[in-house]
């Protein structure tokens, strides 16, 4: 027998089951952005510890070397102690490492800047090769000190550069391919190319640091010179190319 009391309580209860369960998958919703806010602020603030501990560790290792600067020194200066930096790392010279690593960072993302600029390629090769020798040298030159231990670690500062020489070894190749489709550069292999231009850049770097190279030669004589180089090596023998000299 149909009864209208027993309907609209069982609507009622539906509707209250239907309410309860909207607002527990609002509070499951808040729960997820409330944690994940929770984990961005936490990996916020080891970023922010980290790179506080890099920078310090710089500091010091430029005034002092990296031989005469001690976990403790670093410890003290930074004001977060010695357990706090023994958890973000082992030893000084795994800051050293990554003072290095911080230090190419910044080279990489210049150079991609560098890569981005719209200008023929054999002009952004030729910017490419001065950004980069320009960067190592300010580097160097920023860290006081710690350069010697930049030339007396040379083999082992190559192995941590592996990421930037292989961001350098892409903007090579992705420019040169540029050149070669716009019909600018006739390259019969692109890898090798890059390869010679990437080595003879590393050659180039302490010769550079010292001021060795094209010593006193104004700087847009010796890039006109760089780039009539990359020119005769790279470019169609018709094309003509606007030299600074």
């Amino acid at each position: 027998m149909f009864n209208l009391k027993n309907l609209l309580y069982h609507i009622k209860q539906r509707r209250k089951r239907h309410k309860v369960l909207n607002l527990c998958k609002k509070l499951a919703v808040f729960c997820t952005i409330s944690q994940n806010c929770a984990n961005f602020a936490n990996d916020m603030a080891v970023i922010k510890t980290r790179k506080k501990l890099v920078d310090v560790a710089r500091q010091l290792f430029a005034k002092n070397g990296l031989e005469n600067t001690t976990m403790n020194d670093i410890a003290q200066a930074s004001g977060k102690g010695r357990r706090t930096l023994y958890t973000y790392f082992k030893s000084k010279e795994d800051i050293y490492w990554a003072v290095i690593e911080e230090e190419l960072d910044i080279m990489s993302e210049r150079m991609n800047a560098v890569a981005s600029q719209k200008m023929e390629p054999e002009d952004k090769l030729v910017e490419l090769i001065y950004t980069h020798l320009d960067c190592i040298k300010e580097a160097v030159q920023r860290n006081g000190n710690l350069r010697a231990e930049f030339f007396r670690n040379i083999v082992m500062v190559s192995k941590v550069r592996k990421n930037f020489d292989r961001n350098e070894r892409n903007l090579f190749s992705s420019i040169m391919m540029e050149g070669v489709q716009s019909g600018r550069f006739v390259v019969e292999s692109i890898p090798l190319v890059v390869d010679i231009l990437h080595y003879c850049i590393k050659g180039l770097e302490i010769p550079y640091i010292y001021d060795r190279l094209s010593k006193g030669l104004p700087s847009g004589v010796s890039r006109g010179i760089v780039q009539k180089i990359l020119h005769k090596a790279l470019a169609r023998n018709d094309r003509h190319v606007n030299y600074y000299l």
